[in-house]
């Protein structure tokens, strides 16, 4: 089923080309500029559908992650130590995104034109990105308006508090616990009913684009494409030796030993996929069960290290095309609401699309630029998902040295006791 959907990812990405240039070229460009607005409205709509699970997907996902937290001070120590390695990790992430947007400039060019003045995305308005203000927006004052506005930080404070209510009471309320689980799957499954509507929107994205700017804005694409996987190599690079730093260079057989998870995530863009067998190959290799089933789930909702990439890196290139520069606070202020807004919703496919709209939202840039990785987010979800897989593995890997929890498995019983 992942096979055929990829190809009609594939399949869609061609016939859009195709349309969109055979329309280009052969109608006039106010005519060409009519067709594309008519494929606009799939396109819109399938906007609208991302936006329409934002709120309820969050909260279920987070709270229900949360609540399963428990309260034992062994495992409150390895929590503390994971949750350690996933923000420093996370911060890595974020800023080679930043850092190779800013010297691969793969928007740059693209001169896309802003909305007219007064509609949204028109403009960011710097006066209103302070300090006082960002942190008292973090609060929401209404968990009802913040949903109903989609106000993805504020639901996120809320989520917080929720689950860790729920984690601190001692039955850990079975029946709220038991709504939140069900709602978080029934979410999950909308979600695929939405990402089943992707080549279609796929299609219609790129036919518009070409429509209207002609085939010459794939080159684009290669470049944003390229300087992703990059920016990805790059990153594995600095995960796999800051595993063989801390635990050692047997940690290089371990690296090995997923190297079928992590070709599993990638050709089903689902990491998900890959976590049964990551965690039969963790316990394989010598960590502890108790630590591996501890952090390798935490690790999908927190260490989502490829996606958190993307997420600066995809961002900055939408603001590249349309023209728009962000000073050195906002691309702070955006590093620290990914840093945030990025947990939660792991499994979910092309997740990283939800994340995106909501900060290009928060930043008021285009909303219509999220379209422009529409096209080839599918294909930059498989890098992705494997680089999520990469890093939950070497998190479980470094905790457990931390925690004096790897056994070699070539030991003989005796010593291992």
């Amino acid at each position: 089923m992942n096979r055929l959907f990829t190809y009609f990812i594939v399949g869609a990405m061609v016939l859009g080309v195709l349309v969109g240039w055979v329309v280009n070229q052969t109608l006039p460009a106010a005519d060409a500029a009519v067709v594309a607005d008519n494929l606009s409205i799939i396109t819109d709509v399938f906007l609208r559908l991302i936006k329409m699970i934002i709120a309820p997907l969050v909260f279920a996902t987070l709270v229900a992650g949360i609540a399963h937290m428990e309260d034992a001070s062994a495992v409150g120590r390895v929590g503390a130590k994971t949750m350690g390695w996933f923000i420093t990790a996370s911060i890595v992430s974020l800023l080679i995104g930043l850092i190779m947007v800013h010297i691969l400039q793969p928007g740059v060019g693209m001169n896309l034109a802003m909305p007219e003045p007064g509609t949204a995305g028109a403009a960011v308005d710097t006066s209103k990105f302070t300090l006082k203000s960002f942190v008292t927006h973090i609060v929401p004052a209404s968990i009802v308006e913040a949903m109903a506005k989609n106000e993805i930080l504020q639901i996120v404070v809320f989520s917080v508090f929720i689950g860790t209510a729920v984690a601190a009471i001692d039955d850990k309320a079975p029946a709220v616990l038991a709504l939140v689980e069900q709602v978080a799957q029934i979410m999950l499954k909308v979600t695929g009913y939405v990402m089943k509507t992707a080549p279609l929107a796929i299609f219609a994205a790129l036919a518009s684009t070409i429509a209207t700017q002609g085939i010459e804005v794939l080159g684009t694409y290669a470049k944003f494409v390229g300087g992703f996987y990059l920016s990805l190599a790059i990153l594995w690079g600095l995960l796999v030796a800051a595993v063989v730093l801390i635990v050692g260079r047997r940690a290089l057989a371990l690296m090995a030993a997923v190297r079928q998870p992590a070709l599993l995530a990638f050709s089903t863009a689902s990491s998900e996929a890959a976590y049964p067998r990551t965690l039969e190959e963790l316990q394989k290799w010598g960590v502890s069960r108790k630590v591996a089933s501890f952090v390798l789930p935490l690790g999908y909702s927190f260490n989502l290290d490829g996606s958190m990439m993307y997420c600066t890196f995809a961002t900055l290139f939408i603001a590249q095309a349309y023209g728009v520069d962000l000073s050195i606070g906002q691309q702070i202020t955006m590093l620290l609401l990914l840093m945030v807004t990025s947990k939660g919703i792991a499994g979910v496919p092309r997740a990283s699309l939800v994340v995106i709209a909501a900060t290009l939202a928060y930043f008021k840039l285009p909303e219509a630029g999220l379209l422009l990785i529409l096209a080839v987010d599918h294909l930059l979800d498989m890098g992705r998902s494997a680089t999520n897989v990469v890093g939950n593995t070497v998190a479980s890997a470094v905790v457990a040295k931390w925690e004096n929890q790897i056994e070699d498995p070539a030991a003989p019983a005796a010593a291992k006791a």
